[in-house]
């Protein structure tokens, strides 16, 4: 049951949400998701990420694409996938997946074109910014001896997300949807992962966000300040932008990319065919770590969720594997950090603590409940109901 101060603290987003969704609906075609299906990282060492997580997480491959290989979160389906960079880049999340409810291929590209995403030939290494890219895996990178089809779209910034059937594992089939018994870990982990969470997106082209609209129809889950937490799913997985424009909390335009103030994170919330894995974007590592001009597009961060979140005990258990405790934000390699997130942001009063962890590569990854919608309260899990 909620409290007063808990109901009084969701009144404000209740009552500006109409404002913020009074658009003109959308006449073409959209794509149903079930949620978030995949969180892509392109890493520099993928035996060594692939002890890390495991070592953690101990989550099992449920399937593997030449050199990329899968590590399943929870029950599966959705995945974390370890891709080698690409030559000439450096380690990035470089991908997010969505589970496409009734998935054809073909259907999927006259949606999106549509959407004015055009094909990009089929010799490109990823796609260019709304362009979609078909690529074939065949029995040597995890896929069917007659080719899996696999559908690629960059968004206007850049931003690369692979489209699927929601039963995609990542193997073989005409939609990727058949995997064999999953590989166990060596170990069990630390802690016990049950599903994936949220993005933090960098945004570039103010027309990212108005893109992911009208292609899903997504609509807010909750507010930080004035930034929506675009609901996506049927659950409370959700994407956060900085940048890309959009309607923001009262129905104005959305600023350009930049840290909220305070130092809290943001959001607090192509591999060739014989390898596997999804196309990266070009451009910056997250978080901005290129120095110097305009921070790229990128992925800032990911966030994976547990039952029973506790702070305190989390970045215990992560300290004992070997990461250094720090008071503030870093993407320096292993490290865990807490960014309260204050009430001016739609935290809790004394602040919503979001956790922070670096892996070997020090791409930055977000641990929360599993109820945690972005929203108000200590475990972030105080939102709007959702529709039925």
């Amino acid at each position: 049951m909620l409290d007063r101060r808990s109901v009084l603290a969701m009144l404000p987003g209740l009552a500006l949400a109409p404002r913020l969704l009074a658009q003109t609906p959308s006449t073409k075609p959209r794509f149903k998701v079930n949620g978030l299906s995949q969180i892509t990282l392109s890493v520099s060492d993928v035996q060594r990420s692939l002890a890390f997580y495991q070592g953690l997480f101990g989550m099992p491959i449920q399937a593997r694409q030449g050199s990329t290989v899968l590590l399943r979160i929870g029950s599966g389906p959705r995945f974390l996938a370890l891709k080698p960079v690409d030559a000439g880049e450096r380690p990035s999340i470089s991908g997010l997946g969505f589970g496409v409810y009734d998935f054809a291929l073909d259907r999927a590209l006259q949606t999106l074109a549509a959407h004015g995403v055009a094909e990009a030939a089929a010799a490109a290494a990823r796609p260019g910014p709304k362009q979609a890219l078909v690529r074939v895996r065949r029995s040597d990178a995890g896929g069917s001896a007659t080719g899996t089809r696999e559908l690629f779209v960059a968004d206007p910034s850049g931003i690369v997300f692979q489209l699927h059937d929601v039963n995609y594992c990542g193997g073989s089939g005409p939609e990727g949807t058949t995997c064999a018994a999953a590989e166990p870990s060596a170990g069990k982990g630390l802690i016990e992962l049950k599903d994936t969470s949220h993005f933090t997106i960098r945004a570039t082209d103010p027309t990212t966000v108005p893109f992911y609209l009208d292609l899903f129809g997504f609509e807010p889950l909750a507010y930080q300040a004035t930034t929506p937490a675009w609901h996506v799913g049927t659950g409370v997985h959700f994407l956060m932008f900085i940048g890309g424009g959009g309607p923001t909390r009262g129905g104005g335009p959305a600023r350009g990319a930049a840290a909220p103030r305070g130092g809290g994170e943001p959001g607090g919330g192509g591999a060739p065919a014989a390898r596997g894995g999804a196309p990266g974007a070009r451009g910056g590592a997250p978080g901005g770590r290129g120095g110097g001009g305009a921070a790229a597009a990128a992925i800032d961060h990911a966030c994976l969720s547990m039952d029973g979140f506790d702070p305190a005990a989390v970045t215990k258990l992560l300290v004992s594997y070997g990461l250094q405790q720090q008071s503030g934000q870093s993407r320096s390699p292993l490290v865990t950090y807490i960014s309260l997130r204050m009430p001016d942001r739609g935290g809790a009063e004394g602040g919503t603590p979001e956790l922070y962890f670096t892996d070997p590569d020090g791409l930055a990854i977000q641990l929360q409940d599993v109820k945690y919608c972005g929203g108000g309260g200590v475990l972030g899990d105080l939102c709007p109901a959702l529709p039925a």
